[in-house]
């Protein structure tokens, strides 16, 4: 048996072999299949030399004003609003001066730039309402000098309107005149959503970029692109704290109040009323936010929306001097006498321009500054709350009679 299996091997070999060699050529190839599972992780090689770096990517765009929409958009919809808020100090912080024309403000006229320059030299007029205007050139810094860059410490730069308070007429004042190229670098507190990276317009003397000028409706509620996509669901930020309004009107809050010259420099209003017990109070409380107090008093309206004697109402029932009465003498008269200085201020008669909020009045103080005028008493002396109308040649009053006055003045009378 072994014999022939091995033959029949054989046999089998030798057909195949024949089979093979008369085979036809090898017909196309077939498609690939699919591929198989991956195999293992090699091990790492070692690590390449670091190339050369690649070219520089577009900047990225301005962030400040990517979410705002200007006040335009908004009074839209809230037109009252803007209507009132216009009338009001905060839009014109700062104003484009457009056309080589001067800028048109609610209530004041301003006509004529520094001396020597013309309106196409003028950038920007920061202020211009009410109190005072100073300028930025072309390049965006203050102008302190004549043209042609001559140092002049004398030049007028600074315009002061007519002050009913002080009885000053309109005029030209110093500010930082003779420094060469000061920058204006103020616009955190006069426009809206600054930022104080780069420079706006590329100007060099601006520090800083913002996404509209002057103290808009997003500067104190935010930014309203999402709101105007989609109002609805969407509100705008409405803070009613006092802090929404200290970022503006307190100047330096680690550094007291800025004192010189007999008077509270600058709007400083809320470093001056937390001297007081009224620090508890939001300034809204008192204060319509959309509604200016110079505004209001120019159109006839209440400079506050909540009156002293709502809180005070036996104050002001019982007051010693009926002729203070009869002449429609108000609260704010002796309570908030003008401390502070804007543009104007006149020491010898205790009147600045613009009214104090610290209000309590210590009947036993005269003068109001200590350290030769370099810090400020926390309660009004009566230098500031009577010599206003009592230091004049018509009605003076000698310091004895104004603290036996003022001693007890609210006191309702004995029985």
């Amino acid at each position: 048996m072994k014999p022939r299996l091995i033959l029949l091997i054989a046999s089998l070999l030798v057909a195949l072999a024949l089979l093979t060699s008369c085979a036809g050529p090898a017909g196309p190839q077939g498609e690939a299949g699919p591929a198989g599972p991956a195999g293992p992780e090699g091990p790492q090689g070692p690590p390449g030399q670091e190339g050369p770096p690649g070219p520089a990517g577009e900047p990225a765009p301005e962030s400040n004003g990517a979410n705002y929409v200007g006040d335009t958009t908004c009074g839209g919809c809230h037109q009252d609003i803007y209507d009132t808020y216009m009338q009001s100090g905060h839009p014109w912080q700062l104003t484009l001066v457009e056309g080589g024309q001067p800028p048109e403000y609610p209530f004041t006229e301003l006509t004529d730039p520094p001396q020597g320059y013309t309106w196409d030299d003028i950038q920007y007029v920061i202020g211009g309402y009410n109190w005072k205007a100073r300028f930025i050139d072309k390049e965006g810094y203050i102008i302190t000098d004549p043209p042609g860059g001559a140092e002049d410490e004398d030049y007028p730069n600074q315009y002061n309107y007519r002050n009913r308070i002080t009885g000053f007429g309109a005029g030209w004042v110093q500010f930082h005149a003779g420094e060469e190229d000061l920058p204006y670098d103020c616009g955190s507190c006069h426009t809206t959503g600054y930022t104080r990276a780069g420079n706006q317009g590329d100007l060099p003397g601006l520090v800083g970029t913002w996404a509209q000028d002057g103290v808009r409706c997003e500067a104190c509620h935010g930014p309203g692109a999402e709101h105007v996509t989609n109002p609805a669901a969407v509100d705008m930020r409405i803070d009613r704290d006092s802090e929404a309004c200290t970022s503006c009107h307190q100047m330096d809050p680690g550094q007291g109040l800025d004192v010189r010259d007999g008077f509270i420099q600058h709007h400083d209003q809320y470093g001056d009323l937390s001297q007081g017990k009224h620090k508890v109070l939001q300034c809204v409380d008192c204060h319509d936010p959309h509604l200016g107090v110079e505004q209001a008093r120019r159109t006839g309206v209440a400079t506050v929306q909540t009156p002293c004697s709502s809180c005070h109402w036996e104050q002001a029932e019982f007051q010693k001097v009926a002729a203070h009465i009869n002449i429609g003498f108000t609260c704010t008269e002796c309570h908030m006498p003008e401390m502070i200085q804007s543009a104007w201020g006149k020491p010898e008669t205790f009147t600045g321009d613009m009214r104090t909020h610290r209000m309590v009045i210590n009947p036993r103080q005269v003068g109001q500054f200590t350290d030769g005028g370099a810090e400020i008493l926390p309660e009004i002396g009566l230098d500031y709350a009577c010599r206003h109308c009592h230091g004049g040649p018509v009605r003076p009053r000698s310091d004895e009679e104004l603290i036996t006055v003022a001693t007890g003045y609210h006191n309702p009378p004995a029985p």
